[in-house]
């Protein structure tokens, strides 16, 4: 199994791509801003999926050591892209989030930059001092301080779903890499915490998070989207109303081409397509902690983790939201939903899976060399 762990992968995310096209085709020409062009979303996709195939391409052919050497850069560019949301006239507020920059018809996320210059970070951080690791200061509070400082800009941008995305993956990657798991679970806890209250402060997330808790009080505004996605399950059922054929793309179900194609999905493709899709993403899973797993040094492991990481809690919150188990919030699914810069962003976290498995498969004479430079280099 982990000799054919890549093969699986692509091959999972392969069919993903095409049952994302399939259904954008079939949702994307109801969508309120086509602009009377039933194409124009199906354009803008084949678009960033070709940027994102050249991504996963060049990052399956680069020795992803280059990213341990390069993280600082990433690290930047994450801040001052994020930045760039609060310029005028780069900034793009939409539904009341700034998380948005563009310039004419190019648009993009710079949070997507965020979770890859976040990982980066961490990976490198726990290879560089990883004889520290028992050290409090070096273990646990500088990264927590490090990627604390992109969640910032982050949260400023009304943006709660990215912020806990990257935190719960930093987490994730420090309890990998030896960190003292009771501070881990007391960080957590004081978090998790401070989310809700943050939540509670915000009334349009409040609004969402009581339209979890009471449904049915909610149907018209804050739980409308929730509400319709189980109306759209319940139509499609087992076999599902045949593709094309589905009624809550129709303008019942809002953004039915960005987070909530899940739903549409089961309408029109019925359970069986569903239950498809989830176990896909638990191939995905499987074949790449495979990978980071076997990768022959702990830059790689680690890197390799805080990918997969990245793409399962974003797959997990997906479906959970549009199955109704999870409060609503605004993160598409991987390489399915409509979304240029995230769909590229995960192709190029697929394409580093693939270095990393590739390194360790044809390259065993340079697998330790991030190690040893870690070990020669001084210490601070």
């Amino acid at each position: 199994m982990q000799r054919k762990s890549a093969y699986f992968l692509f091959l999972a995310v392969l069919t993903m791509l095409v049952i994302g096209v399939v259904m954008l085709f079939s949702t994307s020409a109801f969508a309120r801003d086509a602009h009377g062009d039933v194409y124009f979303f199906i354009k803008r996709q084949a678009l960033w999926l070709g940027i994102g195939l050249t991504v996963l391409i060049g990052a399956a052919l680069i020795d992803y050591h280059f990213w341990y050497h390069t993280w600082w850069l990433w690290f930047l560019l994450a801040l001052g892209t994020l930045a760039l949301c609060f310029v005028p006239h780069l900034g793009m507020r939409i539904n009341g989030s700034r998380r948005w920059v563009g310039a004419g018809p190019i648009t993009f996320q710079p949070s997507e930059i965020a979770k890859i210059a976040a990982v980066f970070f961490l990976a490198w951080w726990f290879v560089r001092f990883e004889s520290r690791n028992r050290n409090l200061i070096f273990s646990f509070v500088i990264p927590l301080v490090a990627t604390a400082l992109l969640i910032s800009l982050i949260i400023t941008e009304v943006d709660l779903g990215t912020s806990a995305l990257i935190g719960a993956t930093t987490l994730v990657m420090m309890f990998v890499a030896g960190t003292n798991p009771i501070l881990l679970g007391a960080f957590f806890a004081t978090a998790l915490g401070g989310f809700i209250f943050t939540v509670t402060c915000v009334p349009e997330r409040m609004n969402r998070l009581l339209a979890f808790l009471h449904p049915e009080n909610y149907k018209q505004d804050a739980g409308l989207q929730q509400m319709q996605a189980l109306i759209a399950w319940g139509s499609g059922g087992m076999e599902g109303l045949g593709l094309g054929h589905g009624r809550q793309k129709m303008l019942y179900l809002p953004y039915a081409h960005t987070d909530f194609i899940f739903p549409m999905i089961g309408e029109e493709l019925g359970l069986r397509v569903s239950l498809l899709v989830v176990f896909l993403f638990i191939v995905i899973i499987v074949c790449g902690m495979m990978i980071a797993l076997h990768a022959k040094d702990r830059f790689g492991m680690l890197l390799g983790c805080g990918i997969v990481t990245l793409l399962a809690l974003q797959a997990a919150v997906n479906i959970g939201v549009t199955t109704s188990l999870l409060p609503n919030k605004g993160l598409p699914l991987p390489f399915i939903s409509y979304g240029g810069s995230n769909l590229a962003a995960c192709l190029f976290g697929i394409g580093i899976l693939l270095s990393i498995y590739r390194q360790a498969k044809l390259e065993p004479g340079n697998t330790k060399r991030i190690t040893m430079q870690a070990r020669m280099t001084p210490r601070i």
